[in-house]
């Protein structure tokens, strides 16, 4: 199954956008729900994830404080505010199994999206 992502754009310094993503068809009710972003020349990074049952949510220190990460039926979004340069990046989301752990690891994530390209202007 291919998550799709969109919402990506290009933003001045300061500003916001709001991510989401999704597959038709699908809820994904029994999974969490993560993002991931990678810049030109850079490893892929965490960013933030959701557990199955809306109870507990996880964010990168880089992020915290400005992102939010939620989930309505099958669709997560990820609403960035505060957006600076260096969150430039793509950006993807997964889908995995909840055991209650792992959210942060790639591997964790079978389901898996297109990026959707953020760009940060100064």
């Amino acid at each position: 199954v291919q998550l799709q992502a969109s919402g990506g754009g290009l933003v001045q310094a300061g500003g916001s956008l709001r991510l989401s993503c999704g597959a038709p068809g699908r809820t994904f009710s029994n999974s969490f729900m993560g993002w991931f972003r990678q810049a030109p020349g850079k490893e892929l990074e965490f960013v933030a994830a959701l557990s199955r049952n809306k109870d507990k949510t996880y964010y990168a220190d880089s992020v915290k404080g400005r992102f939010t990460i939620s989930r309505d039926n099958g669709t997560a979004y990820l609403h960035l505010n505060s957006l600076q340069p260096e969150d430039s990046a793509d950006y993807y989301c997964g889908a995995g199994p909840d055991y209650g752990f792992g959210y942060r690891l790639r591997r964790h994530y079978p389901y898996w999206s297109q990026g959707t390209l953020v760009t940060v202007s100064s």
